[in-house]
């Protein structure tokens, strides 16, 4: 384990262009990023291509049993990790945050680690007998956002490990520090070259996705860049796994029980200060309980409180950057010229540093404002009142994305009934965005394809081959 001073200098550039990267709740340097070039990939997709074969060789057991050491090599340096990603991303220490992400990638790992992957018989009728396995694809390139950026890397590269891959991981610009500091940890138990961060801008992660060397691309982050990584991937038709943007829908049913639910609606909308792809981000209420819900929630997000990550008693931040700062005001006063009522905050502070924008509810708001229709990705939530069942679930898929959505009700049955009917890859009852490392993960319409988590996630990163005979 290395101090906090330790790890960053570990990760800091000795030579070659470097970035200067500010914490978004103070505007202070946080530490130096390399930026690295196409050479710099050539030479990582290289050592990689290298690496693989013998790590394939190893087999599921060993290569198992690396991952759980790198699992122990990440809680040893939990509070540096958690600490710099405060820093770096803004999010707070407490809560479901930092500490919380440090700790998913340990439990990701160990998942990875633990689900079984035996051959499938899928004819055995004493004429023939046929197996389905699922070989090691090579090198594995995995683009990573700035929201999560050390738990969605781990969702990335620990399936790929596991299946006998080497990875090449492309972080964002805002994020970089992170990911390699996580890198760093996690190569203190994996071999050379297996795993190589290649921290670089728009040039590197088109050229990633466009390698000849590279057999699958993982993305998580927008729409449009999703489409052009599906582009650039056409010449070599590489595998793909893309989670894309979402706007999450969320349905309250008339016998849900406002005060019961409140939290966990608040923490479904503002988990990570609303910057999730799985987040709720608008929320439909019936009308005979929507002054109730609207009360409640607006109890509840007003007694959180927001501000500096390394301050102990925070659970929201600051937006990660000006420019998702400016989408959200953008939005919220856009709701507001139309008419719609802030119950709470939408009046940030501009003469404090750093991102910080309030915790935002909307109410009597149209379904077709932007607040509504537009992925917000920030803490505003637009609440929007219904009359029947048909008219929610009409609203909730009509939009062109269908990452996760919920349904909220005191009848489980019920409310089961209802999310059967909704266009999303994951549909929670009385909860959202509660991802879980052993069941599959995915978005449907334009929020991507593939699945992730579990052994189905675990497929994705293999090559599959039948045994016939």
């Amino acid at each position: 384990m290395e101090t906090y001073d330790a790890l960053l200098a570990s990760i800091a550039p000795t030579s070659g262009q470097s970035r200067t990267i500010l914490d978004p709740a103070t505007g202070t340097v946080v530490g130096e990023a390399p930026v690295h070039a196409l050479e710099d990939l050539e030479r990582a997709v290289a050592a990689a291509a290298a690496a693989q074969p013998e790590w394939a060789a190893l087999g599921h057991d060993a290569r198992s049993a690396a991952l759980l050491r790198a699992a122990d090599a990440v809680e040893r340096s939990a509070e540096e990790l958690a600490r710099l990603l405060s820093r770096e991303q803004g999010k707070p220490l407490n809560g479901p945050n930092a500490r919380f992400e440090v700790g998913a990638c340990a439990a990701w790992l160990r998942a990875a680690a633990g689900t079984p992957m035996e051959p499938e018989t899928v004819v055995d009728d004493g004429e023939t007998r046929a197996e389905l396995h699922h070989r090691p694809i090579g090198v594995v390139g995995a683009i990573g956002p700035w929201n999560w950026p050390m738990m969605i890397t781990i969702w990335q590269i620990a399936p790929a490990l596991r299946m006998g891959n080497a990875v090449v991981v492309k972080p964002s610009e805002y994020t970089p520090l992170s990911v390699l500091a996580l890198a760093k940890v996690l190569n203190e138990e994996l071999p050379e070259g297996l795993l190589t961060v290649v921290s670089g801008g728009r040039d590197v992660g088109e050229a990633l996705a466009g390698h000849p060397a590279i057999g699958k691309i993982m993305f998580t982050g927008s729409t449009a860049t999703g489409k052009a990584i599906i582009r650039s991937s056409a010449d070599t038709v590489k595998r793909l796994t893309l989670e894309l943007g979402g706007n999450d829908a969320g349905i309250v049913l008339p016998d849900a029980d406002p005060k019961a639910i409140a939290e966990g609606l608040f923490w479904g909308a503002f988990i990570n200060t609303g910057q999730t792809c799985a987040a709720l981000k608008r929320l439909y209420v019936h009308s005979d309980i929507y002054d109730a819900v609207c009360e409640e929630l607006t109890a509840v997000a007003a007694a959180m409180p927001m501000g500096v990550g390394l301050d102990e008693a925070n659970v929201l931040g600051p937006l990660q950057n000006r420019q998702q700062f400016d989408i959200v005001a953008r939005l919220v006063d856009a709701a507001r010229d139309a008419g719609a009522k802030i119950l709470l905050g939408g009046n940030p502070d501009t003469d404090q540093p750093g991102y910080f924008y309030p915790a935002t509810l909307v109410a009597d708001i149209d379904n077709n404002n932007p607040l509504v229709a537009e992925e917000q990705f920030g803490p505003a939530l637009p609440i929007i009142r219904y009359s029947t069942v048909d008219e929610a679930v009409t609203m909730a898929n009509a939009l062109d994305v269908g990452l996760g959505a919920s349904v909220w009700s005191s009848d489980p049955a019920a409310a089961r009934g209802v999310a059967t009917r909704i266009q999303a890859g994951t549909v929670w009852i009385n909860k959202h965005g509660a991802v879980d490392p052993r069941v599959p993960f995915g978005g449907a319409k334009q929020s991507g394809y593939g699945l992730e988590f579990g052994v189905e996630g675990l497929k994705a990163l293999g090559v599959p081959q039948v045994i016939n005979g």
